[in-house]
């Protein structure tokens, strides 16, 4: 089996974008969908902790951590302090950088495709139905 994708040396945002690694099921698939939420959310609220965000988006907070971390590693969000004291964090910003938006739009555009091909099967099943039930 293959290595978790994060793990791999390749940068996230290229990970994210190859046209062929969208599975329509499967982990890969999943967790495009999460860093997605995340950096959806993020660019409407940028003043959520990783509790915060772990709430909204019902995911364990240890996953929100992970992915943060690997978003921050690879450039797709920045880090900044509001309060440092005794040397420990206590309050931090989370913001979107250019590449970070960048995948946002790329992965927006990725699940609205996705879901008008979904729109299209489901309408045309519909009318399959209605031209059977007219017979």
């Amino acid at each position: 089996m293959n290595e978790h994708p994060l793990k791999e040396e390749k940068s996230l945002g290229e990970f994210l974008l190859k046209e062929e690694q969208y599975p329509l099921m499967g982990e890969e698939h999943h967790l495009k969908e999460d860093i997605f939420k995340i950096l959806r959310l993020l660019a409407s609220h940028d003043d959520l902790s990783q509790r915060d965000l772990s709430g909204h988006l019902d995911m364990s907070l240890g996953k929100t951590n992970y992915l943060l971390k690997a978003m921050i590693k690879r450039g797709l969000i920045m880090v900044r302090n509001f309060t440092v004291r005794d040397n420990k964090m206590k309050k931090v910003q989370y913001l979107l950088t250019k590449e970070g938006f960048d995948v946002k739009l790329k992965l927006a555009y990725y699940y609205l495709r996705q879901k008008e091909e979904e729109y299209l099967a489901l309408k045309g099943e519909i009318e399959q139905m209605s031209d059977q039930g007219e017979q």
